[in-house]
């Protein structure tokens, strides 16, 4: 099962999307929705969710891009 995504702040500035797990970033964004845009594109490919956090660290939107466990 591939590794849920997330969109974080970089400690050396931007914007960096990290799988769960990873020791380094996937990405790294001048901007906040340049890191979403590429998130979603990872999301979508490899079916899993994104979690995009604000720049205190806490989780603003979870989009799911893999099955639904209760569809409907």
């Amino acid at each position: 099962m591939a590794a849920n995504i997330h969109v974080i702040t970089s400690k050396d500035g931007g914007w960096d999307v990290k799988r769960d797990g990873a020791v380094k970033a996937s990405g790294n964004f001048k901007t906040k929705e340049e890191a979403i845009e590429f998130a979603e594109k990872e999301g979508k490919r490899y079916n899993v969710e994104i979690f995009i956090h604000g720049e205190d660290g806490k989780i603003q939107k979870r989009e799911s891009f893999g099955k639904k466990l209760y569809p409907g």
